[in-house]
């Protein structure tokens, strides 16, 4: 069956780097777009970085732009989230997602998309 495991997240002090991976099984991943978002406490779950199929088209929320990089590697099935000079406000559990379409994945509630149970990233001092 459709297997997301994220994995990586942590506590991690401001300024900070960390990296969160999601590995996945069960579908063919070389042809679906793969997208990360997250959930803080009391607040609606929103998009972070979104990629196509190939990698070669990857977009970013603006909040998170420029610090932010997302990849993936097709061969391992496995998707990336490099997060450099983190911020408390980026505290929240990071969700991948996958979907073949990047506009349902882009919705963040298309009843195609697949989900991951989510990583806690803590930003604290």
């Amino acid at each position: 069956q459709v297997q997301l495991v994220e994995s990586g997240g942590g506590l991690v002090q401001p300024g900070g780097s960390l990296r969160v991976s999601c590995a996945a099984s069960g579908f063919t991943f070389s042809v679906y777009a793969m997208g990360w978002f997250r959930q803080a406490p009391g607040k609606e779950r929103e998009f972070v970085a979104g990629s196509s199929w190939s990698g070669s088209n990857i977009i970013y929320a603006d909040s998170v732009k420029g610090r932010f990089t997302m990849s993936r590697d097709n061969a391992k099935n496995t998707a990336y989230l490099q997060m450099n000079s983190l911020k408390p406000e980026d505290t929240a559990v990071y969700y991948c997602a996958a979907d073949r379409s990047r506009n349902a994945l882009s919705t963040g509630n298309a009843d195609s998309t697949f989900w991951g149970q989510g990583t806690q990233v803590t930003v604290s001092s």
